[in-house]
């Protein structure tokens, strides 16, 4: 970043990590600031269908010619450090956050909002200065990197806390919670914990959006957001505490552009319906506490006769964990992969499934497994992809094509 003249410095900050919710409260934050009148720039991961949704700016992709053009500038400089026996050569998430940092730099920007990709302490994107810093909920994820504790994973998320910044903070297991706010004391940083200092309740519900009512400092807000799932609220409320710290430096947020912001936020591929009778729901959830979730919110959301489930799962996660909270659904399983180097055997998933009294069928990608179920569902059947986001994807695709017949 030196050598290119500190481009990460160039805007206004907000650094959010945390192991679930962390993509959806960037895109909620980023809409506010849009609405707010600030040009907004957005980093996240991963991508669903396209490399260039990872970098926007007021929620337009970076384009194919800037992004060559882009590639084209850096690479003497890429290649200077990964053959600088100084250094390790970067990886693809580090080069990655070079040009969303150049590209927001050349965009002049006022804010950028940028999601952690992996763990906080040694992410690429912790070279950024904040003004607000975001932890959304914590639990066990990627242990094999960060930790096999709740506690070594908080201490990884919390290395973003920079020295006297705001730190708006999810609700956490209590271990979670000590340990951020310890190294916040340690750092100086202010405190504001979602659930005690700011609250929500929610107010209703549908198919297409659901309403919160969310207590700040700058008093009570009423919002309505198009994404579903009980999660959803918690990430909301999270977001408005976030945005008010900003009002509070003196941005010109205010309630009604908080509000207008969380209403147009798009971040598919979470909790969303994708077909109705039979209804098709694709969540990436992919991890024990993430699945957890879903099958709560399946419970809150739907009344159906009987669900299939689709369901593939990378290799390094905890697969017998997750099996075990699909289980109270009493899902007709139905199994496959990503076309992902990652993506874990089907048959070895298969294992796991009869473990615990489940029979599954196998099938080899992802059109051939929602075709199976949407030729055995009926119509007040639910459909239900899940497993990773590469699966989600996948299904997105797949219903795009569908679309454009």
């Amino acid at each position: 970043m030196h050598r290119l003249g500190d481009p990460h410095l160039a805007a206004k900050t907000v650094h959010i990590a945390g192991t679930k919710g962390k993509g959806s409260t960037a895109a909620m934050i980023a809409q506010a600031l849009t609405v707010s009148g600030y040009k907004t720039a957005l980093y996240t991961s991963p991508h669903l269908q396209n490399l260039r949704e990872r970098i926007r700016v007021d929620g337009d992709l970076i384009s194919q010619d800037e992004f060559a053009a882009l590639m084209t500038e850096l690479k003497p400089y890429l290649e200077a450090i990964s053959h600088d026996p100084l250094y390790q050569p970067l990886t693809f998430f580090e080069a990655l956050t070079v040009v969303a940092f150049v590209h927001f730099k050349q965009k002049q920007v006022d804010f950028q909002v940028l999601e952690v990709g992996l763990g906080g302490r040694l992410d690429a994107t912790n070279v950024a200065k904040p003004e607000v810093c975001v932890i959304t909920a914590l639990s066990l994820d990627h242990t094999e990197v960060l930790g096999d504790s709740l506690e070594k994973i908080a201490w990884e998320k919390a290395g973003i806390i920079k020295p006297g910044c705001t730190v708006v903070v999810s609700p956490q297991p209590e271990e979670a919670a000590s340990v951020v706010s310890n190294v916040c004391h340690r750092q100086g940083a202010n405190l504001i914990m979602v659930g005690k200092d700011v609250t929500w309740h929610k107010v209703n519900n549908s198919l297409h959006q659901q309403s919160i009512a969310v207590q700040g400092k700058m008093g009570l807000h009423q919002i309505n957001i198009p994404l579903l799932g009980d999660y959803q609220l918690e990430n909301a409320a999270t977001a408005v505490a976030a945005l008010e710290i900003l009002a509070s430096l003196g941005f010109n947020i205010t309630a009604e552009s908080i509000a207008q912001g969380l209403v147009q936020v798009k971040w598919p591929g979470r909790f969303q319906i994708l077909h109705h009778q039979p209804i098709v729901l694709v969540d990436g959830a992919h991890n024990v506490a993430s699945t957890r979730r879903l099958v709560e919110s399946v419970k809150a959301y739907f009344h159906f006769d009987q669900i299939f489930l689709i369901f593939g799962v990378s290799c390094d996660k905890d697969i017998r964990g997750i099996v075990k909270e699909l289980l109270p659904l009493s899902p007709q399983v139905i199994l496959t992969r990503a076309s992902h180097p990652r993506a874990a055997s089907p048959s070895a998933v298969a294992s796991e499934f009869a473990s615990q009294g489940i029979e599954t069928k196998i099938t080899e990608n992802i059109s051939q497994a929602l075709s199976q179920a949407l030729s055995l569902a009926n119509k007040n059947d639910l459909i239900c992809v899940t497993g990773s986001l590469f699966i989600v994807a996948e299904a997105l695709e797949y219903f795009s094509k569908v679309e454009s017949l």
